[in-house]
Order: C-alpha cells, then sequence, then structure tokens
C-alpha cells in the first residue's frame, strides 16, 4: 500500500512536472501564436488602410465571368485612293476684301539674375527618358516585389495585396506632380505610367497590372482582364478608338490599347465590379500641347504655283512630333482640334504673310490651299506606316508624304487660325475634304441649314470650289464640326 503511494506521488509528480511542461511549452506556442495572430492582423489592417482596397480585393477574389472581344470599325470603309489626278492649274477669281495677317508680338521676358542656392541633391529609384525629359520616382521596394503568380485569377488578387500594401502614395504623387508640370493629357498619363512600369518591371503581365492598378488610383475607370494566362488590360472610353479591340460591360466600352492595330484578344474573363469611385473616362483629346523641354529643328518646303515657287521654312519640336507618334486612332474631332505649337505656326504664318498680304480674300485663301496640296507627296498610309495612321497639324508638315485627311486637317486649322473663318471637315467613305463658311459660288455641302463651300487639299491645284469628279454627285458620309477659333 506504501509501495503503491510512493508509485502514485512519484507518477502524480512525473505527471505534475510533464503538465507544467506541456503548459509552459503549449503556453509558449499560444503565446506565440498570438503574437503572430496580431501581427497578421496588424498587417492585414496596415495593407488595407484604403477601405476602397479591402472592399476591391475582395472583388477580385470572387467568380470572373466571361467577355469576348469587339473590334473597332476602320477609319475608312473603302481603301483610299491610290493615286490622284491633279485638275489644270487656273487662277481664281479676285472676290473679297484684301487679307491683312497680324501675327502677336511675342513678349520678351526679362529675366531676373539671382543668387544661386544651394540645393541639396536628391537621388531617386527610378529613371525615366520621357520624350526627352529626365524623370525620377521613389518606388517602394514592395513594388519591385510583386509579381503575377500564379498566372490566374489568384496572382492577380496576390499583386494587387502588394501593390496595396506598398507605399505607392508616394509614387501616386510625383506621377501627378509631372503630370501637372508637363501639361499632359490622358495619353500622356497613360505613356508616362507605361514607361515607368516598363522600368521597373520586365514582364510584360506586370507591367500592365502596375499600370491597372496606378490608373485606379489616379481616378481612372480601367478594368484587367485574363486571357490564355495572360493579362489584358482595358481603359473605358466614350469615344472610338478605331482598330483597337474593346469589351462592353453594360453601356459602357473599355479599349485595349495595347493591341492597337494588333490581332484581336479574344474571350476573357473578369470581374464585375469597378475599383470604388474610380469613374474618370479615358479621352485622347489634346486641347492644349504637352509643355515638353523643346526640341527644335528645322525643315523647309517648297511648291511651285502659276510658275513661280514659293517656300516656307519652319522649325519643329521633334520631342512633340515622338509624343504625336505614340498615338492610336482617335476620332477625327480630336485631330481636327489639336493645336499646332506656336513656333511652327507662328513660322508658317510670317511665310504666308509675305505672300498674300493686300491679296484678295478668295485669292490669299485659295494660295493657302495650294500650298498644302502641293507642297508634299500623296501617298497613304499604309505604304508610308505599315499602318492607318491620322496626323496632327504638326506632324504633316514634319513628314514628306501625307494622304487627304492629314491635308484636312493641316488646312483646316490655317485658314481658321489664318483668317478666322469657319471650316468643317467633309468626310466620304474613302476620302476627306474640308468646306468652307464663305460667300463665294462652287461645289458645296449644307450642314446644320448653312452652306459650305468644297476646299479639298488633297486635289493638286483645285481651287477654291472645286470638287474631284468622283465626289461632285456623293453625299458625304459625316462631318468634322471643329471648335470656334479663340
Amino acid at each position: 500500500m506504501q509501495q503503491n503511494k510512493v508509485g502514485e506521488l512519484k507518477l502524480y509528480r512525473l505527471f505534475g512536472l510533464s503538465s507544467l511542461v506541456y503548459i509552459f511549452l503549449t503556453s509558449s506556442l499560444l503565446a506565440e501564436s498570438f503574437e503572430d495572430f496580431k501581427t497578421a492582423q496588424n498587417s492585414s489592417f496596415n495593407k488595407y488602410r484604403d477601405k476602397n482596397d479591402l472592399a476591391f480585393a475582395g472583388y477580385l477574389k470572387e467568380e470572373w465571368q466571361e467577355f469576348i472581344a469587339k473590334e473597332s470599325p476602320p477609319l475608312y470603309e473603302n481603301q483610299k485612293p491610290k493615286s490622284i489626278k491633279p485638275t489644270r492649274e487656273k487662277k481664281i477669281k479676285n472676290i473679297g476684301p484684301r487679307i491683312n495677317i497680324k501675327i502677336p508680338i511675342k513678349k520678351i521676358e526679362t529675366k531676373i539674375v539671382l543668387k544661386p542656392k544651394i540645393i541639396k541633391k536628391t537621388t531617386k529609384d527610378i529613371y525615366v527618358d520621357f520624350f526627352a525629359q529626365n524623370l525620377g520616382f521613389d518606388i517602394d521596394s514592395t513594388i519591385h516585389n510583386a509579381n503575377f503568380y500564379p498566372q490566374n485569377q489568384e496572382g492577380i488578387a496576390n499583386f494587387f495585396d502588394y501593390m496595396a500594401s506598398s507605399d505607392y502614395e508616394k509614387t501616386i504623387n510625383e506621377i501627378n506632380a509631372v503630370c501637372k508640370k508637363l501639361n499632359l493629357n490622358d495619353w500622356g498619363v497613360y505613356q508616362l505610367v507605361q514607361q515607368l512600369s516598363s522600368a521597373i518591371y520586365s514582364s510584360s503581365d506586370n507591367q500592365k497590372l502596375f499600370t491597372w492598378f496606378l490608373f485606379n488610383k489616379l481616378g481612372y475607370e480601367v478594368k484587367i482582364g485574363l486571357a490564355k494566362k495572360h493579362v489584358v488590360l482595358m481603359h473605358y472610353s466614350k469615344k472610338i478608338i478605331y482598330s483597337t479591340p474593346s469589351y462592353n460591360f453594360g453601356d459602357k466600352k473599355f479599349y485595349v490599347i495595347s493591341a492597337y492595330a494588333k490581332s484581336s484578344v479574344g474571350r476573357i474573363y473578369t470581374y464585375k465590379q469597378n475599383y470604388p469611385n474610380a469613374n474618370k473616362v479615358f479621352d485622347l483629346e489634346m486641347n492644349e500641347l504637352p509643355n515638353f523641354t523643346k526640341r527644335l529643328e528645322n525643315k523647309t518646303v517648297s511648291f511651285k504655283q502659276y510658275g513661280k515657287v514659293y517656300s516656307s521654312t519652319f522649325s519643329y519640336d521633334k520631342n512633340l512630333i515622338d509624343f504625336m507618334n505614340t498615338y492610336p486612332q482617335a476620332d477625327y474631332e480630336t485631330y481636327f482640334n489639336s493645336p499646332m505649337s506656336s513656333e511652327t505656326y507662328d513660322d508658317i504664318a510670317s511665310d504666308m504673310k509675305k505672300y498674300i498680304n493686300n491679296q484678295h480674300s478668295s485669292s490669299a485663301i485659295n494660295f493657302v490651299l495650294n500650298f498644302v496640296q502641293k507642297a508634299f507627296k500623296y501617298e497613304r498610309d499604309q505604304q508610308q506606316f505599315g499602318r492607318e495612321k491620322v496626323m496632327f497639324a504638326n506632324e504633316t508638315l514634319y513628314y514628306d508624304k501625307s494622304d487627304c485627311e492629314d491635308r484636312a486637317i493641316l488646312f483646316a486649322y490655317l485658314v481658321k487660325k489664318l483668317f478666322k473663318i469657319n471650316v468643317i471637315g467633309v468626310k466620304y467613305k474613302d476620302h476627306m475634304a474640308t468646306a468652307l463658311y464663305i460667300p463665294m459660288q462652287g461645289d458645296s455641302v449644307t450642314k446644320g441649314g448653312r452652306k459650305f463651300i468644297i476646299a479639298d487639299p488633297t486635289y493638286i491645284n483645285a481651287n477654291i470650289g472645286q470638287s474631284m469628279p468622283k465626289y461632285k454627285s456623293i453625299v458625304p458620309q459625316g462631318y468634322i464640326v471643329l471648335s470656334k477659333e479663340k
């Protein structure tokens, strides 16, 4: 009995000791788990300090739906003429008041020389050569580590988690500051974010995901989708972006800009909801030019009228030309209403002034029409660029060759600016001309109850009021209305 008691006591002591050890170990493990739990909770709280990110992360984990791409219509139903036969040169009748072109005198700014301040140099994480602007950005290390893995819906959610937990606000603030300083439109913002993404990531999918995240944070309505284990980035635009695949979400059309002038993307899977409060529409209009550091170069163009050679020498900003060259096919209103750089316009206007001042308005306007007709060779975009490309007025002056809509855009800008008259674009299925609201006789079209006289910048030697024979009896497909000259 005594032995049993001793044995029980030993067993009790052993059990008590092991229990204490077990309790101690368990308590330690529980303590560690609780600390880990608290850390995880704090990390989760920090990760989703923006309530929009918390809500959106939930959307990304829900079941995605399938959508099928729509193809944007081409700019022209029929192919533009391969060549255009000139008409016979004939002098126009002198009609209207005499022209007196006035070019505003540029104000010469007086520079005040101040003693230089000692500025502490700062080093940025990433530098981007943005159309010859050397731009630096601070990029959080978490952003560098983000990766599209696995290559499915979960991988997109994971990438978003990395972004949402990073110090992205600093980068967003820097982007906004650059956009304001350089006066960037939406296309400028897109180019900036694209170049920044490319500088950070080598993977195209990572670049698109980062672009998607930033555009959401910048307030734009964008979506991301999956097609064959690759990422598809889509921007909502109210206006058509031609030759660009798109997807319909309700009554809204989202465009895959990265697939412009390329093959269709096909089917994708994506989420239904948009990022909260991101409702900014992507718009390609360029009512003001970007404020790049200028890289000015010179060019001279010439043409012959009534046996006499005329020339015009102008400067152009190569950085601006490079920026315009990146544009996808926007609607015609965008091109017709975009400004020309002041350096280029002032040079052209000064030369026009030498040739047409004191002439009757019919002869003066006709001179500008002949200038656009003859100073450049005609060639279709497919032969020159391998794709359809509408040029801004600056680009038409820069390139040696152009086709109908390019000349129409340039002529419309010069006429509106030089003579302060109303002009419209006149679009056919395979051609573009212009028409002027002036009191003259000749071929005409009616728009808004008003009669506009045809002026075709592609029909070489044609005067105001002369349509190409092919289009004399054809009703135009549509008109491009220009904003009034300010």
